[in-house]
């Protein structure tokens, strides 16, 4: 197969989850860019539906579903309805996620709950719906969203465990889905960016820019286009035999 050809996502189905803005947004456009038909769901379907109008300018099909990625039934939804659409899930990227500041001793179990509940168990949720259709298909490709944050702590200033925690889980979610799903033709890998100024990242960056650009070799930061070709390239052919890995994706602050 020609390497353009590994690459090319036309025709594919793409479910994002947090599609709408930010990182995921990014992603799905990326993907449409590939030619990938792309289902975008949030919390929030106004804003999905801003975005599907604006890729469905690239030629190619766009849907905006809303989606409460912590409630079985509203994923279930969203599954169904891209099957129905489109007959089928090629990829789905576990994007979805939040964030809750607070020293750990002071965490309210409250807001434990919704970091854990949203960014490691809506993965499973939606990895779980996505995955019964891939599994009838025997082919499908599985993107979670993990961050530099799981793959190491943080200084006392930066307050964020439950994040910290959650992304962790995401990454051992995926090396272990991966072993049990390799059998049915589908890879499931993570990406794990670093610092992108994102609505849910931009007040932490202002207030510690100097500290984290100290810390990046790049020396910058995440820009609108640095996950585009780590989600294509996850998505595609181009990584058939590539399963359970972390794509880190930071400007070398992990090196």
């Amino acid at each position: 197969m020609h390497t353009r050809e590994l690459f090319d996502l036309s025709g594919r189905v793409a479910i994002v989850t947090g599609g709408s803005i930010g990182l995921g947004r990014q992603m799905a456009q990326g993907l449409a860019e590939m030619g990938a038909h792309v289902v975008l769901c949030a919390r929030k379907k106004e804003r999905c539906e801003a975005a599907a109008a604006e890729l469905r300018n690239l030629g190619v099909k766009a849907m905006a579903l809303g989606c409460d990625v912590k409630d079985p039934a509203s994923v279930k939804s969203v599954v169904d309805a891209t099957v129905a659409e489109f007959g089928r899930v090629d990829v789905l990227i576990n994007n979805a996620g939040t964030s809750w500041g607070a020293p750990v001793e002071e965490m309210r179990l409250e807001h434990w709950n919704k970091v854990l509940e949203t960014n490691l168990t809506g993965t499973f949720l939606f990895s779980q719906a996505a995955g019964k259709v891939m599994i009838g298909q025997r082919k499908g490709k599985i993107i979670n969203i993990a961050s530099v944050a799981g793959i190491h702590g943080a200084p006392p200033e930066l307050q964020a465990i439950g994040y910290h925690a959650s992304k962790g889980g995401v990454i051992a979610f995926t090396k272990d889905l991966a072993c049990k799903w390799g059998v049915h033709n589908i890879q499931v890998n993570a990406i794990a960016p670093g610092w992108f100024p994102t609505n849910m990242s931009q007040v932490v960056i202002e207030r510690n820019k100097d500290y984290f650009l100290r810390r990046i070799p790049a020396h910058r930061f995440g820009g609108d286009d640095d996950l585009k070709g780590a989600a294509v390239y996850l998505a595609s052919s181009a990584s058939n035999y590539v399963t359970g890995n972390v794509l880190v994706v930071d400007g070398g602050q992990t090196a």
